[in-house]
């Protein structure tokens, strides 16, 4: 289940809540029963920790180096 992060207004606390995604926008109360919070965006990352190029890189050719993939030399 997401986990969505808020922060009261009135106490300043900032608190996570989990709850279905049609449930997302849904009104938070803080955990000291205030209920003017405000939904935080969270940045979110996605793929690989391999460390390997991205398949578009490697599918055109590489990674370029000191010049960008140009003849240095």
């Amino acid at each position: 289940m997401p986990r969505y992060e808020y922060r009261c207004r009135t106490c300043d606390d900032t608190f996570e809540v989990s709850r279905p995604m049609a449930e997302s926008s849904a009104p938070a109360d803080c955990p000291a029963g205030h209920a003017d919070t405000v939904k935080l965006l969270s940045a979110v990352a996605v793929g690989g920790t391999s460390g390997a190029p991205a398949p578009a890189m490697r599918a055109a050719g590489g990674g370029g180096g000191c010049c960008g993939g140009g003849g240095c030399g």
